[in-house]
């Protein structure tokens, strides 16, 4: 594991930034509020660049007169890192980091928790997602349709569809607040230097966009219409261990490696992104607006490399070099090589619909309804296929290899070839289709997600020590569903072994980074589609107990009193506030017992009282104290509340066992606790101290507890005495305590130094720590998702029409997720990880013959920092060593 001096080098390159944020954080509104504050209070020469300075300086202003803890990325952060993710902006915040996905980040953890323990919002409604669960994957929405970016760290009583941590609130521009015509058209072009790592890969891509605002009819009327399209690619170069095993008696209580599963991964991300708004202001009074989002998702990958059984197959060590219990380097004979030619194809749609009508009486009385539609449809096909020199173990040609384990992994010295053609063939080298003749595997994973969301409030404006108070019903419907396609990839004809058709070939895929060399590499999906393989359904009864489908119908009730009341020279902010929660689950599935399959629909009924306060004093000397407290919830995971099973007769404890999930699942919840102490320097700079503890007061566990299954049909022949028995699935338990605290600060230093006008700096520095006991019984351990440390930090110069930019961000070691066999999840723990990125740009100023049109150059992954993952029993033992690569990026930006 990296070493401290390590992480103390990375906080202090951060400190050196002045220990603040990305981006500094700006006024939150309300869920309801798609109005952007910094257009209406400096409108902008352009939507997608306002000026990274005055973006900065207006955050500063709008955090300065807000009462919750709230962070902000504008427009103009994104567009000036102009990420395939806005989550790569996100993750620049105080507090939040990301883990990265395939070379880019996709989901966010706020304060140490993993993104499941999030939400994230659209325009103020609830989203879809993509994935199994909850959490929204960031890659779905392109920044260029994104106007500003709210994460509301602390809760409120208005806020709808709010997490655990953190509620990620994604805003499109509003055509009327916006006040002008504009259009922006730009470009990119993006180089990855690994190159082409598989055949038909690529290293160059793009990216397009075009935005147009207009206001029409004495600007009643306002129009916003954006377009984006993707086509870029992503190399990986990847070494995984199958784990490590004791190496016997040529060197006892040594670990050596077991086997090695490791891939080149190229992928080609498509995305088009369309965006639109009409907004209609009849009088003055009335507004209604119109929104709609599309996305449509094409990730294709193609992963090629040749999977080792080692320690753990039927390999043979000798020559073993042991040094502190763990063999360095030696020599495996009898090795039977698995040749993987794997294909991964995501294709996602997302559709999102609102329509929002506000009214703002003379008399204050105001009024506002909304209701919204979300939709995600989800196909995730997986073909793996297997080649090797003979059709089961001990069979074919063996190889005797040499190795090295090392910081990134193992590196081999092979015997065989393994890119020859007239050796290597279609086969299961291995025997693991046992008694199936057996290929590879399919694996189709169908998701389909769908939200309605209707919701209506009114606000009564008082004066006094009451600013207003706020009533609301929000009701939300939520439907969920997987559906798993599984089957046996087969030779057609019955074969067991045959050549691959000189046709299918293609270049072979150099693996010299793991000392392989060359092997042979071919399309599965075109061998599929050509008839040299075919499909046999997966008849495993552990396929359909996979699925679930999960509704959950919400009515919520909320009241909010805001407060505005001088005490003295100071002035006291905030709000008092409640909701009320009233939620309806169910789950529906198939239940496997015996060898019979029987439909069961479980579910069950509760209510959440959730107060909340949040109170900012604010002297006449610029210092900011704010306090707030909560109660807070968070939904269970959706995979989690399913209420398929798979259960037997166990003769030896002579009970009914089994494993699934848990429709009657509770949420997490949470006694949350927030202090932050703020200095201000006038509008344009600050110092934060932010501090906040949670009280959880139930958590989400995977046990094996008592479970009645008289319910359920019995299996056939033999049956135990009683219908009690036992079940592995998650379950509420108590919960534990996470805490820590954040500082950030933006600092132009122009306004201390006049020298060093147009220069900056702004980052943070955030602890957490965590007493959360994931296994009951055990000591508390790290959550998913929970770094202790979270660094990050940009310097700037921005003057004249030159930008400069370097961006820094560091988490600490953490257990992150990745994607197992059959797409089911696996945990390991991460190394701590340092991410930097830089930009060079130009706007051409006022005057001149190219005035509009900005151009940028930008490094990302700058020092190639990989994702490593390790075995818990040495930290020379990597499971994984993930290395992508650079990535640089030269593009340009016209406003009319």
């Amino acid at each position: 594991m990296k070493t401290r001096s390590t992480m103390r080098a990375a906080l202090l390159g951060a400190t050196g930034l002045s220990l603040a944020a990305f981006a500094a954080p700006a006024m939150a509104q309300d869920a309801g509020d798609t109005t952007d504050p910094a257009a209406q209070e400096a409108p902008a020469d352009d939507i997608v660049v306002t000026g990274f300075r005055a973006s900065l300086e207006s955050a500063v202003n709008a955090k300065k007169s807000r009462d919750q803890v709230v962070e902000s990325v504008s427009a103009e952060d994104i567009a000036r890192l102009p990420d395939a993710s806005i989550a790569e902006s996100i993750a620049r915040l105080p507090g939040l980091t990301s883990q990265r996905i395939s070379g880019r980040s996709s989901g966010v953890s706020i304060r140490g928790f993993a993104p499941d323990f999030s939400t994230t919002l659209l325009n103020g409604r609830e989203q879809t997602s993509t994935g199994d669960n909850r959490a929204v994957e960031y890659d779905q929405y392109p920044s260029e349709v994104v106007n500003q970016v709210l994460v509301y760290k602390t809760a409120q009583a208005t806020l709808i569809g709010q997490g655990l941590s953190g509620t990620v609130d994604l805003k499109t521009i509003r055509p009327l607040e916006y006040g002008k015509r504009t259009l922006a058209v730009g470009g990119r072009g993006v180089y990855t230097d690994l190159g082409k790592l598989n055949a038909g890969s690529k290293e160059y891509g793009y990216r397009v966009f075009g935005t147009y605002v207009d206001q029409f009819a004495d600007d009643t009327i306002g129009v916003v219409l954006s377009a984006n399209y993707l086509n870029e690619p992503y190399q990986i170069q990847e070494f995984n261990a199958w784990g490590y095993a004791d190496a016997g008696a040529i060197a006892p209580n040594a670990g050596v490696i077991g086997g090695s599963k490791s891939y080149v991964t190229s992928t080609n991300l498509k995305r088009l992104g369309l965006q639109g708004t009409v907004q209609w202001r009849p009088v003055p009074n009335y507004t209604i607006t119109l929104d709609g989002f599309y996305s449509d998702f094409d990730d294709p990958q193609i992963k090629r490399g040749i999977e080792l059984p080692l320690a753990f197959g039927n390999a043979t060590l000798t020559q073993a070099n042991v040094e502190g219990g763990f063999v360095t380097s030696g020599t495996f004979s009898g090795v039977e090589g698995v040749i993987r030619n794997d294909s991964f194809s995501r294709k996602a749609k997302l559709y999102s619909f609102g329509m929002n009508q506000r009214w703002e009486g003379d008399d204050g009385w105001n009024a506002m309804f909304d209701l919204s539609y979300s939709k995600t449809d989800r196909s995730e096909t997986i073909i793996e296929t297997y080649a090797g020199t003979g059709y089961g173990a001990n069979v074919g040609a063996r190889d005797t290899i040499g190795f090295t384990s090392g910081s990134t992994g193992t590196v081999f010295s092979p015997t065989l070839n393994y890119s020859d053609p007239g050796l290597i063939l279609l086969t299961d080298p291995q025997g693991w289709g046992g008694a199936n003749l057996q290929a590879g595997y399919y694996n189709d994973r169908i998701v389909k997600d769908e939200i309605q969301q209707y919701r209506g409030e009114v606000e009564k404006e008082m004066e006094g020590f009451l600013r207003s108070v706020q009533f609301g019903l929000n009701y939300t419907r939520r439907e969920k569903s997987l559906t798993p396609d599984e089957a046996l990839i087969q030779l057609t004809g019955g074969l067991r072994e045959r050549r691959i058709p000189a046709e299918y070939l293609l270049e072979p895929t150099n693996l010299s980074y793991l000392g392989l060399g060359p092997m042979v590499s071919y399309d599965p999906a075109e061998l599929l589609a050509g008839g040299i393989y075919q499909l046999s359904p997966n008849t495993s009864l552990d396929i359909p107990a996979k699925a679930f489908r999960v509704n959950e119908d919400v009515m919520s009730a909320y009241l909010q009193a805001n407060i505005d009341h001088e005490i003295g020279a100071s002035v006291l902010t905030g709000n008092v506030g409640v909701q009320f929660v009233s939620t309806v689950q169910k789950s529906s599935g198939l239940v496997a017992a015996g060898g019979v399959l029987q439909p069961v629909t479980e579910g069950d009924d509760y209510i959440d009282v959730l107060p909340v306060v949040n109170l900012s004093l604010r002297f006449p000397s610029d210092f900011v104290i704010r306090v707030g407290a909560a109660r807070q919830m968070q939904r269970a995971r959706l995979d989690d509340m399913r209420v398929a099973i798979a259960y037997g007769y166990n003769t030896a404890l002579d009970l009914y066992t089994g494993s699934g999930g848990n429709p009657v699942l509770r949420p997490i919840r949470s006694n949350s606790f927030d202090l932050t102490l703020e200095k201000y320097f006038g509008t344009r700079g600050y110092i934060a101290l932010q501090g906040f503890y949670k009280d959880l007061k139930s958590f989400v566990y995977n046990l094996e507890v008592p479970f009645d299954y008289s319910a359920y049909p019995k299996p056939a022949g033999l049956r135990p005495p009683t219908d009690l028995g036992l079940l592995t699935q998650p379950i509420n338990g108590e919960g534990g305590n996470i805490y820590g605290a954040e500082l950030a600060a933006t600092l132009p230093l122009g306004e201390f130094v006049g020298a060093l006008d147009g220069f900056g700096v702004t980052g943070g520095v955030s602890y957490t720590q965590t007493e959360i006991q994931p296994t009951p019984g055990a000591p508390a351990e790290d959550i998913p998702g929970y770094s202790k440390w979270v660094a990050n930090g940009t310097a700037y110069f921005e003057k004249w029409g030159f930008n400069l930019r370097g961006s820094v961000r560091y988490r600490s070691t953490f257990v992150g997720e990745l994607s197992g066999f059959g797409g089911n999840r696996v945990r390991r723990r991460a190394l701590d990880e340092t991410i930097v990125d830089a930009q060079v740009g130009y706007d051409f100023q006022e005057g001149s013959a190219l005035e509009g049109v900005s151009l940028f150059i930008q490094g990302q992954n700058l020092t190639d920092e990989p994702f490593v993952t390790v075995d818990p029993r040495d930290d020379r033992a990597i499971i994984d060593h993930q290395q992508f690569g650079r990535r640089f990026l030269a593009g340009a930006t016209l406003r009319f």
